[in-house]
C-alpha cells in the first residue's frame, strides 16, 4: 500500500501530526507562525519541511510544486473566538476566518483526506455551515463527529469537534474504545522536586481558598486533590484525583494541593504532567520556549491517540 503523505496546517506543536504519523501516516510538512512551536515541531520532526509565516502570505501552488501530491490535509484552526472560555468578550471574525485558509489550501492539493479540528464552539460561527459546504461543492463527502480524548486512553477530559471529508465516500464514524479510562493521578508526579507551597496564606486569592475548603470539605484533610488555580471553572473550582484531568488550557490552570501534616501545601501542574495529560509519549520534546510558552503550545495541541484513531479510521490504515 502506497504511504499516505500529510501536511499539517496550524500544527502547532505538533499533537495532530504526531496522532497522523503513529498511524502510519508520512507528515511531510507543518504550518504555524510561532517561531518556538517551529522549533519543537522540527525537534520532533525533523523530515518535515516547516512553514513559519501566514497561510494568507502562502500560494498553495508554489507550495505544492515544493512537497507534491498529498494525501492528507490535517488542519486546526485558530480557535480562541469560537471558545467559549472566552466568554462574553468580543470576537475576532479575522481570527475565526483563519478556516478558510483550509479551502484554499484543499482546492490546490485536492487530497483523498481532510480533517479539520477544533473547540466545539465552532458549530456556533456564523459562516461555519458555509465552510463545510464550500468543501463539499470541490467534491467531498462530510462527517462532523464531538470526541471526548478521555475515551481514547488520554487522561484528560477534552471534548474537541472533528471534521472529516473524503473525496470517495462519506467519512465513517470514529467508534469509542472498550477501555478503562485514565486518570489525573496517572500524570502527577508524585516523586519530583517540585517545589511547594503553603496553601492557606495571606497573599492566597479568596476565591482559591474557597476551593480548596470545598474540596476539603467533600475529600477529608487527608487526601490531595487539583484545583482550578486561575481561570472559571463551573464545577466547584477543584477535582478529584480518580477521574481524569479537566481541560488543559493555554494557560496555567491546575495546581495539585496535598496535605503536609501540619495543613496543605500545593504546587502548579508542570509542563512534563501536562504533556502527559494530552496523550504525548515521554518522547517527545517539547524543550523550547519559556515554561509559558510550553504551556501555551500544549494547551493548543491535540491529542495525539484521538487524532490516530481518527486517521485509522479515516484511510484504514
Amino acid at each position: 500500500m502506497k504511504k499516505v503523505r500529510a501536511i499539517d496546517l496550524f500544527c502547532g506543536a505538533g499533537g495532530s501530526s504526531w496522532g497522523a504519523h503513529t498511524a502510519g501516516v508520512e507528515v511531510i510538512a507543518g504550518f504555524d507562525l510561532w517561531p518556538v512551536a517551529k522549533s519543537v515541531y522540527s525537534d520532533n520532526f525533523p523530515d518535515a519541511k516547516f512553514y513559519c509565516e501566514n497561510l494568507e502570505d502562502l500560494d498553495p501552488s508554489d507550495v505544492k510544486k515544493e512537497l507534491g501530491d498529498i494525501d492528507l490535509i490535517l488542519a486546526s484552526p485558530e480557535c480562541t473566538n469560537h471558545s467559549v472560555a472566552k466568554g462574553n468578550k468580543p470576537r475576532c471574525e479575522k481570527s475565526r476566518s483563519t478556516a478558510l485558509q483550509v479551502i484554499r489550501f484543499v482546492k490546490v492539493f485536492e487530497p483523498r483526506w481532510i480533517i479539520v479540528e477544533n473547540v466545539v464552539g465552532m458549530k456556533s460561527w456564523a459562516r461555519y455551515e458555509k465552510f463545510i459546504n464550500d468543501i463539499e461543492k470541490i467534491g467531498y463527502h462530510t462527517r462532523t463527529q464531538t470526541l471526548n480524548s478521555a475515551n481514547f486512553g488520554v487522561p484528560q477530559a477534552r471534548r474537541r469537534l472533528f471534521i472529516m471529508f473524503d473525496r470517495e465516500m462519506k467519512p465513517n464514524s470514529v467508534s469509542k474504545p472498550r477501555r478503562k479510562r485514565k486518570t489525573a493521578r496517572e500524570i502527577i508526579d508524585f516523586n519530583g522536586t517540585y517545589r511547594y507551597s503553603m496553601l492557606k496564606t495571606e497573599k492566597r486569592a479568596k476565591a482559591t481558598l474557597e476551593r480548596a475548603d470545598r474540596a476539603i470539605a467533600n475529600m477529608g484533610k487527608k487526601s490531595p486533590f487539583l484545583i482550578v488555580y486561575y481561570g472559571t471553572d463551573h464545577a466547584g473550582g477543584w477535582q478529584r484525583l480518580d477521574v481524569p484531568l479537566r481541560t488543559i488550557t493555554t494557560l496555567d490552570r491546575f495546581a495539585y494541593v496535598k496535605p503536609n501534616g501540619s495543613g496543605h501545601v500545593m504546587r502548579m501542574l508542570q509542563p512534563p504532567e501536562l504533556k502527559k495529560a494530552m496523550g504525548w509519549p515521554k518522547k517527545y520534546k517539547i524543550i523550547h520556549g519559556t515554561r509559558r510558552d510550553k504551556i501555551k503550545m500544549i494547551g493548543n495541541a491535540v491529542c495525539p491517540p484521538v487524532m490516530k484513531a481518527i486517521v485509522e479510521n479515516l484511510i484504514c490504515i
